[in-house]
């Protein structure tokens, strides 16, 4: 592989001015003998003006910066010339998961975290189509060097990380790039929206790659939760999407006119699962916890539960415990989640937050036209007796009151009756239990992860999504606040080097019937000479 260095720290497609990487060693002494210099005009810099502290501070930084990059470069010109790496790039045309014609050469511009640009030739394999391959299959080539290295389009993946973390975290693009500009990364917006969106898609691609070797049953069984006290919780937010409308026949879009969308609203399904300790309260020292989710649907969010389960190691936990507000779209997969994940059902406990069980008191009492003063005096008693598993007696007390007003079955009061009675003798409101066992009876974890993860980045005024840039920005944002960022990119560095074909949906298994064994949709066909094993397979 050959390099080369633009000599500019901008953006830039002029190819002229460029010339051959150093060597580290011609790097480094170069390097050395700049900072003695410039170290002398900071100094005299900062004594002649006290309060050019900060500025100076930057410029020390950014001259790092630079200096790192170019060693960057010397350091990947001189590594990528040993035979050794050969041995590395043979791996990866080996493990390629389509069929690749003979490698040919192109050269491409990659730049750097600090911003510097290289422009590397180095060898490009085109997919090759055989007999077995579908003419509607979708095909992409590889750089297997550039595979081999994790080097994404056009960046750096430390570029591409620190670029997506920008994104994911602060409120729009704008403000990300203009962080980004203020480091010294001379980025326009829409490569920064790129960057973030590919990487985005490449996490829901590795996401629906692991799910299939799940159901194909090549991906074991963890052991993180093996012996541990877990919570699952999973809930629902509001995003605004944005459907673009079709023109009609024989219409043309008019000059200078915006093409008109619909904004409707989707409901992202979130989850988080998480370990507690005896009083029930999360764990966060050893373990964080996990935070995944999806727009697609309630079927899917389902299928990821009990994917990361497995996943986890779940199935040897000490005891698991369902969280959840009233949803009947959550109540309704729990069966079906712990039949998939394998959980043992005398360790497995369903909860109804408190909370929502005594709003539903609030709402009766209100339907029956208590008064103001009335109505908090009758809610606290009634919400004492819900909290000491009394949930028979409140029902018979709201029960009482409506008869004795001759309340007709159609009235709203009936259904919030029906609501603690329906969930009382399902076991889900024995909160004095709960607390003697040390289990956790509310739902505060997954209402703090839809604010965090949806509300405070994908729900604003006028903000509409297409739906694969919204689940994109979903995935970094639940991966960057469970912190397990660095453990998932290596592994999405595995799997994009076999394949770059990025396709995030699935289709989720039919729970109408609500069987464990409901059929499932099976993993896409792969070439039979390009099969791997489970580890290659992920």
């Amino acid at each position: 592989m050959q390099i080369q260095i633009a000599t500019q720290n901008r953006q830039t497609t002029d190819r002229q001015d460029l010339q051959m990487i150093d060597a580290p060693e011609v790097i480094i002494n170069r390097f050395q003998n700049e900072t003695i210099d410039q170290a002398n005009q900071w100094i005299l810099q900062l004594r002649n003006d006290p309060d050019q502290l900060a500025s100076i501070e930057q410029q020390i930084d950014q001259h790092y910066r630079q200096g790192a990059g170019s060693l960057t470069a010397a350091v990947l010109a001189v590594a990528t010339a040993h035979p050794q790496m050969e041995q590395h790039v043979q791996k990866v045309r080996d493990n390629a998961a389509v069929p690749l014609r003979p490698p040919q050469p192109r050269t491409i511009k990659v730049r750097l975290l600090c911003g510097l640009v290289l422009w590397i030739t180095t060898a490009y394999c085109a997919p090759r189509r055989n007999k077995n391959t579908a003419r509607s299959e979708q095909l992409i080539g590889l750089y297997p060097e550039l595979a081999a290295l994790g080097l994404g389009k056009g960046c750096s993946p430390a570029l591409q990380y620190k670029v997506a973390r920008l994104v994911a975290l602060s409120p729009s693009i704008e403000a990300a790039h203009r962080e980004l500009r203020r480091e010294g990364i001379q980025l326009d917006k829409k490569a920064v929206r790129r960057i973030a969106e590919q990487l985005g898609q490449q996490l829901l691609e590795l996401r629906r790659r692991e799910l299939f070797a799940w159901r194909a049953g090549w991906l074991p069984a963890g052991d993180e939760l093996a012996g541990r006290r877990v919570a699952v919780q999973i809930d629902g937010g509001r995003v605004r999407l944005r459907e673009n409308k079709q023109r009609k026949k024989n219409q043309s879009q008019k000059k200078g006119r915006r093409p008109k969308f619909d904004t409707p609203w989707r409901e992202p399904k979130a989850l988080i699962i998480f370990e507690f300790n005896e009083q029930g309260k999360m764990i966060k020292q050893e373990r964080q916890p996990l935070i995944d989710g999806t727009l697609l649907g309630p079927d899917h969010v389902a299928e990821l539960v009990a994917f990361h389960l497995h996943r986890l190691g779940a199935a040897r936990a000490a005891s698991v415990v369902f969280i959840s507000d009233g949803a009947r779209w959550i109540w309704d997969r729990l069966e079906w989640i712990e039949k998939r994940a394998g959980l043992d059902p005398a360790k497995t406990v369903h909860v109804l937050d408190f909370c929502h069980a005594a709003h539903h008191i609030s709402l009766a009492l209100s339907h029956l036209g208590y008064s103001s003063s009335a109505r908090r005096k009758r809610y606290v008693e009634l919400r004492k007796l819900l909290h000491n598993s009394r949930h028979d007696e409140v029902v018979r007390k709201l029960t009482e009151r409506a008869k004795g007003q001759k309340l007709p079955e159609e009235h709203a009061v009936w259904t919030e009756i029906r609501y603690l009675e329906r969930h009382g003798l399902e076991g889900h409101l024995r909160y004095a239990t709960y607390r003697r066992r040390g289990l956790p009876s509310g739902s505060g974890a997954i209402e703090s992860t839809i604010r965090r993860v949806i509300n405070l980045r994908l729900k604003s005024n006028a903000m509409y999504w297409l739906e694969e840039n919204a689940e994109g920005i979903f995935a970094l944002r639940a991966l960057l606040f469970c912190d397990r960022w660095e453990a998932t990119l290596a592994r999405l560095r595995g799997a994009m080097s076999r394949d770059r074909r990025v396709d995030w949906r699935w289709a989720a298994p039919d729970l109408g019937d609500l069987k464990a064994d409901a059929p499932i949709a099976p993993p896409p066909p792969q070439p039979p000479q390009k099969q791997q094993p489970p580890a290659l397979a992920l």
